[in-house]
């Protein structure tokens, strides 16, 4: 932040968000990264980086050790040897999506692969077009902390939301 700023000019704007390019339209903001319970469809660890964070950086942030289930299902993005030799030291089923590279495809087997961890991974999407019913992530205030109360307020309500539908159905988790 320049120091010849005036006060009022600070107090207007976000010193924390960060600029990134997302399919050729730039975004300003933060992002939020999700941990989702795959059964229930609850967000169980949610973690906020501003936008321009690589999402491969923040991968193991909002996973949850306490988590009965030990699989992890992922996209494409995240593939790399030393992650996931990582992840299964640490007791977890890495289901991670491969991609093909510019000179060479992926194989047959690949591609059943891919297609097997897209069916689950879909619940979680479900997850993202709940709250983009809710008003999406799209909150309005300045900094990163404020953003991250304002996120986990919106996930609470979305879980709380998905509880009240679990127990209706006779779904609860307890």
């Amino acid at each position: 932040m320049p120091l010849t700023w005036k006060t009022h000019k600070r107090a207007q704007k976000d010193v924390d968000a960060r600029w990134t390019k997302k399919h050729g339209k730039s975004h300003f903001g933060y992002k939020l990264h999700a941990s989702v319970d795959k059964r229930y469809k609850l967000i169980r660890e949610i973690a906020v980086t501003n936008a321009a964070v690589a999402d491969t950086s923040v991968f193991e942030a909002p996973l949850d050790p306490s988590n009965t289930s030990k699989a992890l299902y992922a996209d494409r993005g995240y593939p790399s040897a030393e992650r996931e030799s990582a992840l299964k030291q640490a007791g977890w089923q890495v289901h991670i999506q491969r991609r093909g590279h510019a000179t060479k495809g992926i194989s047959a087997a690949q591609k059943r692969r891919n297609r097997r961890i897209a069916t689950p991974r879909a619940r979680v999407e479900h997850v993202f077009g709940a709250l983009a019913q809710m008003g999406g992530k799209l909150v309005r205030c300045l900094g990163i902390v404020r953003t991250t109360f304002a996120l986990h307020l919106k996930t609470a309500s979305y879980n709380l939301k998905r509880l009240v539908f679990l127990k209706e159905r006779g779904l609860a988790p307890f």
